[in-house]
């Protein structure tokens, strides 16, 4: 018995069967760390509709064990929680792992202290969707990685 390939069987063009396996490649996981549950949900909804796999948590200790268990792809990082801060969680972070992080806070003149304390880049709130799908591929492509 001779194995064929599935293109080969079904008389599809290779090129044809490389293109599908371009679009049902792995999607980005986004790990999304904000201590406001109506604004995960927002923004994992939001994610998911622009094509990612959004992972969400109130926990920063829980943020930090998904990293090290090497589930995510990039970070969303809120700046103000409490009782622990965004900058606490990206001080912990860079002491283990380079994942891409994107901060988002309500307030801009943080940012640029943020990237300081190790941030990729951030977000201002509020956003757009369309915003933040922009952002992470921005910082993927510097990092040299594909989102989507």
């Amino acid at each position: 018995m001779v194995l064929k390939r599935a293109w080969e069987v079904l008389e599809l063009p290779h090129r044809f069967w490389t293109e599908v396996m371009q679009e049902i490649k792995p999607k980005t996981r986004v790990l999304v760390v904000d201590d406001e549950t109506a604004i995960l949900r927002f923004v994992s909804a939001g994610l998911e509709l622009a094509g990612y796999l959004p992972v969400s948590t109130t926990d920063c200790d829980e943020a930090l064990n998904i990293v090290r268990s090497g589930n995510a792809d990039i970070m969303l990082l809120d700046i103000f929680m409490a009782p622990v801060t965004g900058f606490d969680v990206l001080t912990k972070l860079r002491e283990f792992s380079d994942l891409p992080v994107i901060v988002f806070t309500a307030r801009d003149d943080v940012g640029e202290f943020a990237k300081e304390a190790g941030a990729d880049d951030y977000l201002g709130k509020p956003f757009k969707p369309g915003d933040l799908s922009g952002k992470i591929e921005e910082v993927m492509a510097r990092r040299g990685a594909k989102a989507g």
